[in-house]
């Protein structure tokens, strides 16, 4: 939600709209990290972003934190510091410090370090590259790879039509953020963009070499085997394409990785030129520093791609879930949905991801499952599509991948535009496709046309015994929504803050869609509505207490 630049507005509101946008301006890069430094996850950090203007972060945040803390990360690109806690400081100290810090000059945010993970699946058994039901692969082009006929995932996408009209062009560039990847495979070493050292970059370990550590560390190496495996080269398995492939490191050998070394390794892969971005990961929430780092890439041009989650019909994952990214929801072989897949209205595609063959170390292959193996089925589709399509951008490649995709006959929260088709993508020129989930007539009537409100009174009070917080939920009334705005009127003497969600869940002030925190009890928050949504709301007390009137206005056509 992009605020305006009215100088009368609060600084906490307009701060709050350039959080996606303001990193875009950054000039700078990834500052290395300090010496000492642990791998992976960041349990004891915080990162803490600052504005558009501010050209060291490092020096912003430096006169803002406490004497037992120090700054241990910094991005300039994105417009964030890592300040990291000692491990005994208490939990209150670092809430009140993410709190107070957001009354300093130039501070954006401030938030939890979190931990995202990698989205695979339990592995249903072992697998040796050969376990799984042969397919018929007669029909159009036939790749001489010998695990050809245990797979089905390229079947199911129709690989076999698109490879009659390319392989893959290795001038498009997939970036896999994950585990590391076992680039000298066998089956992957031919595919690896060779223009950058050792082929990625390692931001778990701070280093430019991005191969994994241990024989467990397989999930990178399997996501990027399906996105980016050899095909037709007589060897092993056959990829969705042959599109060149990138390794960036940010999830450790025991499946996590934090948000900060995450959002560096999405603006490094499109910085690095990037045409696709994979990420198979995730479970650590909205985050602003995530949300950021989607927009950076999105706005350099690279088509974001990720993996809905794992949780048996949970709703999606970040960052699936963030509008600049494509999330990707998982099929069985029979083109059923994989009981495990999450679902939700930001679901856009469905790919096969139970039980999907692919490399893993070392040297090998294996079947694993998980909305991870759906997401790189897309990712390689989208190269095939720009590989054909050279000039598209990643805003067409997306409409592109849409219009194109095969309605399966499931639910549009759970296949959302439908199964992505590879043949359809390639043979079908961009802007000539059906799309199987249209938008609705354009012209029903006028936004407005039908108005339903409903309001709310409650009290947030202080104290041992006090009520921090209310939350509420919401459903759309009328037959055709296409807007609603969610208003908090509260006492002039407190500091009332609003959270939104729209699948209904109930928010928290670190899990949300859409947010609104000024100073005062009076805030605001406008969304649009495609009919899908169930508002999830939360009034959270920042300071003070009192009364206050909730009031939701749902506009129809």
């Amino acid at each position: 939600m992009v605020g305006d630049n009215n100088p009368d507005v609060d600084r906490r509101s307009i701060l709050k709209a350039a959080g996606a946008f303001g990193a875009l301006f950054g000039i700078s890069g990834v500052a290395s990290a300090t010496p000492g430094r642990e791998p992976g996850p960041r349990k004891n950090e915080i990162i803490v972003g600052v504005g558009a203007s501010v050209s060291s972060a490092e020096a912003t945040v430096e006169s803002n934190i406490p004497s037992n803390a120090r700054i241990v990360h910094t991005n300039d690109t994105l417009g964030y510091a890592a300040v990291k806690f000692p491990e005994d400081a208490a939990a209150q100290a670092t809430e009140n410090f993410k709190q107070n810090v957001l009354q300093a000059d130039d501070i954006e945010y401030a938030e939890d370090n979190v931990t995202f993970e990698a989205l695979e699946m339990e592995p249903l058994e072992s697998g040796d590259g050969g376990a799984v039901t042969e397919n018929d692969a007669s029909t159009s082009y036939t790749p001489n790879d010998p695990h050809l006929g245990s797979q089905y995932a390229p079947q199911q996408v129709n690989c076999e039509g698109a490879w009659e009209e390319t392989l893959g062009d290795s001038d498009v560039t997939i970036s896999i953020v994950d585990q590391g990847i076992q680039y000298d495979h066998p089956n992957l070493a031919a595919n690896m963009d060779d223009s950058v050292s050792n082929y990625g970059y390692d931001f778990v370990d701070s280093n430019d070499d991005p191969y994994p550590v241990s024989a467990g560390e397989n999930h990178g190496t399997h996501v990027g085997g399906i996105a980016a495996g050899g095909t037709d080269n007589g060897e092993g398995h056959a990829g969705i394409s042959n599109c060149s492939m990138l390794s960036a490191r940010a999830l450790g050998d025991g499946g996590g990785g934090s948000l900060s070394d995450i959002a560096d390794a999405i603006q490094w892969s499109a910085d690095q030129g990037a045409d696709i971005i994979n990420m198979s990961l995730g479970g650590g929430g909205y985050t602003e520093l995530m949300a950021d780092a989607c927009s950076y890439a999105d706005s350099q041009g690279s088509l974001l791609v990720a993996a809905a989650g794992n949780d048996y019909g949970g709703s999606v994952s970040y960052p699936a879930a963030y509008d600049t990214v494509v999330a990707v929801s998982s099929l069985d072989e029979g083109e059923t949905l994989s009981a495990f897949s999450n679902v939700g209205p930001e679901i856009e595609l469905a790919a096969p991801g139970g039980d999907v063959l692919s490399t893993v170390n070392w040297d090998e292959y294996d079947s694993l499952s998980g909305t991870s193996m759906a997401s790189p089925v897309v990712a390689g589709v989208a190269g095939l599509a720009l590989s054909a399509w050279p000039s598209l951008s990643n805003d067409e490649l997306r409409s592109h991948l849409h219009e194109t995709a095969v309605d399966i006959g499931l639910s549009s929260n759970e296949q959302g535009h439908g199964r992505v088709d590879a043949n359809n993508v390639v043979t079908i020129e961009p802007g000539n496709g059906s799309d199987p989930d249209p938008d609705p007539d354009p012209e029903p009537g006028d936004c407005g046309d039908e108005v339903n409100t409903a309001s709310a009174e409650g009290e947030l009070s202080g104290g041992w015994w006090g009520n921090p917080s209310d939350t509420y939920s919401y459903e759309l009334e009328t037959a055709n929504p296409c807007n609603a705005t969610v208003t908090l009127d509260g006492p002039s003497d407190a500091t009332f803050d609003l959270y939104l969600t729209l699948d209904g869940r109930t928010p928290t002030t670190s899990d949300y869609d859409e947010r609104s925190y000024s100073w005062g009890a009076d805030e605001e928050i406008e969304v649009d509505l495609s009919g899908d949504e169930t508002l999830g709301i939360l009034v959270d007390r920042y300071d003070g207490s009192g009364s206050y009137t909730l009031t939701v206005e749902e506009l129809g056509k």
